[in-house]
């Protein structure tokens, strides 16, 4: 086990011999590593955290810390965090609260770039990107593959379904569609699917065709969302894509963007 000198290290965390641990970095009593992370140096882990195998964080990031919701008094709440995620500079996430299931959660394979920020009672999926100083408030939902593009906001108890990608500077305040480009170069919307990310993550034809055609009608000016979904469902069975994009809607609290 290499812990530097100068690291303040609770008797009771939970460090395998495999992790490296810089500099000036601070951790609490109730957290745990997996086998092979790296605390670059300045991490501050508090609280219940548990961060999985292999993963990378660099300097000022503060990780399981109290929650910002003037409703928190110091329950025994958490962070878990996968395998091989990268956590850049200065990003704060935030463990639970007990209003909204006790847990935060992130991902493996994530990159959560500088400044980045995830509110608590928030889950990240998997194989996402947050950006520079992108940030979620409390009980957002990130699925997996989604982008989340520099200075971008997600409204509280918003979800960002699997694939999208939101463009830098976005404010979103509801939902964004699975699979698509969602942008506020002029105001919030979706400027249809995010065909060369989903090339990238080895979508057949078949299905860049099927997603392609839902966008087109549910964009229709002449049809609202609930006819949009209704023209889907009657042209027989849908692909699987478009099935959990029809879902996806369906199940939408917070209505989505068009």
């Amino acid at each position: 086990m290499s812990i530097h000198p100068t690291a303040i290290v609770a008797a009771t965390a939970g460090i395998p011999e495999s992790c490296n641990v810089g500099p000036y970095c601070t951790i609490g009593p109730d957290v745990e590593l997996g086998e092979g992370c790296e605390l670059v140096s300045h991490v501050v882990l508090d609280g219940k955290t548990r961060l999985g195998a292999r993963n990378l964080v660099y300097p000022f990031s503060c990780l399981g810390i109290a929650p910002q919701d003037l409703k928190y008094r110091g329950e025994a709440t958490s962070l878990q965090i996968g395998d091989d995620t990268t956590i850049r500079e200065y990003v704060t996430i935030s463990r639970g609260t007990r209003g909204g299931g006790g847990t935060t959660r992130v991902g493996s394979h994530c990159l959560i770039m500088a400044y980045a920020h995830i509110g608590h009672d928030s889950t990240v999926g998997s194989h996402c990107i947050m950006a520079n100083a992108a940030t979620l408030a409390g009980h957002v939902t990130i699925e997996d593959h989604a982008t989340i593009g520099a200075l971008s906001a997600v409204h509280q108890f918003c979800s960002v379904g699997k694939y999208a990608y939101i463009g830098g500077g976005s404010i979103i305040t509801r939902d964004v569609l699975p699979y698509s480009l969602t942008s506020a170069k002029r105001e919030s919307r979706a400027y249809g699917f995010n065909r060369i990310g989903l090339e990238r993550s080895g979508f057949s034809e078949r299905q860049m065709r099927a997603l392609h055609h839902a966008y087109r009608i549910l964009r229709s000016a002449k049809l609202n969302t609930a006819q949009a979904l209704e023209r889907l469902r009657s042209e027989g069975e849908l692909e699987a894509c478009v099935a959990y994009l029809v879902a996806f809607i369906e199940r939408s609290q917070r209505g989505v963007i068009k």
